[in-house]
């Protein structure tokens, strides 16, 4: 009542009124507490906050043998779609775009080191959607969510964020190989080296001082100063782009390109990662729909999230449509509590997101040059952020902390998340067993101890 509009401010806004209604209606705006200012306004401001992910993914995903101006355009048209899904079916101020995590483990570790095509490694992204989209809809997901530990999904979480941090130093030459060590860092007298650690030191200044579009900012910055920083062959860090602007470019060479066949012909050794997959994505979703919601005081007076079904649902779509343009698993994003602390309360935001995505696609020339040193940082925080489980975790209890730090640690040593979830969950499974507890060990947990049996036995087969 006492935010209402005196009648001659009604009346010079005349004109605007029947659209303004409409929209209003549909999306509850008034009831909801908001207005449609607000709405744009809290759009923009986590599309600032995740725009990073436009040049992160491709760089990323690149590494994997894919073309990377299709990978900006199929990141973006994941982003577009997912968020108009899930603005108009779930009605939440939630955006969704690729996942970071799953793009690492899809070019690192399904790619480069399993040797599996990126064809395949699509389709096995497309149907690990399919099967949380099952999920989504029916009444296993509440199973799925009660009976994985949070020990296990907290390594796991944690496991990837290292490896993160390690893929992105070691692509910005900030981590170099070393015969003594194995490892070490890069030489200071390296030009490259420099930049990259001047931004591992802006980066979380940046972020910790809360300042708007924090890793976006980081990594426009650094790309500049690599105009004028010499890299490897006598050329600068950052290369010269061939236009600003462009016609947004269709992703031909990803667009539709994977390779249904192969996943099923090697079905046994994509298992654990489909497990992985599906966790990573569910329980994604999960923590940001219950993170975001809180925080707009959305909940329902049973703490129940509103709309939850569509928006796993749309989670589940975006990832099925994500591999078909030649991205891997798409979800929604913690960063849209940006957009909630400037005011967004309903699916307006998330279509304010998906219109900032369709702006960039006519400037994806700037995003293909790039540099790993510009993202490296970013990519840090990334991983840092998804380590923040931990706290919620009593490492000071052995049956939670051996299975994080053996997840974490052979993970990063071994750069292999397989060999570290497999370590996490047989540690599990022998510590509950040990401490005689076997009785509430989940059927769900033994059934993955045999899972990851048996794709070591048939790893050690092929290698």
């Amino acid at each position: 009542m006492n935010e209402m509009t005196p009648p001659q401010e009604a009346s010079a806004e005349l004109p605007s009124k029947p659209a303004a209604s409409a929209l209003d209606r549909f999306f509850g705006v008034s009831e909801r507490g908001t207005s449609l200012g607000r709405e744009v306004m809290a759009g923009a401001t986590t599309f600032a906050a995740m725009a990073y992910i436009i040049a992160v993914n491709p760089a990323i995903m690149s590494n994997a043998g894919m073309d990377r101006a299709d990978l900006v355009s199929a990141t973006a048209l994941a982003a577009i779609l997912g968020s108009v899904m899930m603005g108009l079916w779930a009605n939440l101020p939630l955006a969704v775009a690729p996942a970071m995590g799953s793009n690492v483990i899809f070019t690192y570790v399904i790619v480069k080191q399993m040797g599996m095509p990126w064809q395949g490694a699509l389709a096995m992204v497309a149907f690990t959607g399919v099967l949380f989209l099952i999920l989504s809809l029916s009444k296993l997901r509440e199973k799925v969510a009660k009976d994985v530990p949070e020990a296990l999904k907290i390594g796991i979480q944690a496991a990837v964020g290292t490896l993160i941090v390690f893929i992105a130093l070691r692509g910005a030459g900030f981590v170099v190989q070393n015969p003594s060590t194995y490892i070490a860092m890069g030489s200071l007298r390296n030009p490259p080296v420099l930049l990259t650690l001047f931004g591992l030191l802006l980066t979380p200044v940046l972020v910790a001082r809360r300042v708007p579009a924090a890793l976006i900012l980081s990594i426009a910055v650094l790309t500049l100063i690599g105009f004028f920083v010499p890299g490897a062959n006598g050329k600068m860090v950052t290369s010269v782009p061939s236009a600003i602007m462009a016609w947004p470019r269709w992703p031909t060479s990803t667009f539709m390109a994977l390779d249904i066949g192969y996943l099923f012909s090697h079905f046994v050794v994509a298992l654990p990662l489909l497990f992985y997959f599906l966790c990573a994505e569910f329980f994604s979703t999960l923590g940001t729909l219950i993170g975001v919601t809180g925080a707009a005081n959305l909940r329902k007076p049973d703490g129940s999230i509103p709309n939850a079904t569509a928006a796993f649902a749309t989670d589940a779509t975006a990832s099925i449509v994500g591999p078909l343009l030649g991205t891997s698993v798409v979800t929604a994003y913690i960063e849209s509590i940006t957009g909630v602390q400037a005011g967004g309360r309903t699916g307006l935001t998330s279509l304010t997101v998906a219109a900032f995505f369709f702006l960039a696609l006519f400037f994806w020339p700037i995003f293909v040059i790039i540099p790993p040193q510009a993202t490296a940082p970013a990519l840090v925080l990334v991983g840092v952020l998804m380590m923040q489980g931990l706290a919620r975790i009593d490492m000071t209890d052995l049956v939670n902390a051996v299975p994080i730090v053996l997840t974490l640690l052979v993970t990063v040593l071994t750069n292999n998340l397989i060999n570290g979830m497999a370590l996490g969950t047989l540690s599990y499974l022998a510590l509950e067993a040990a401490m005689g507890r076997r009785a509430q060990i989940p059927a769900m947990v033994w059934g993955l101890g045999v899972v990851f049996i048996a794709y070591a036995f048939v790893i050690a087969q092929i290698f």
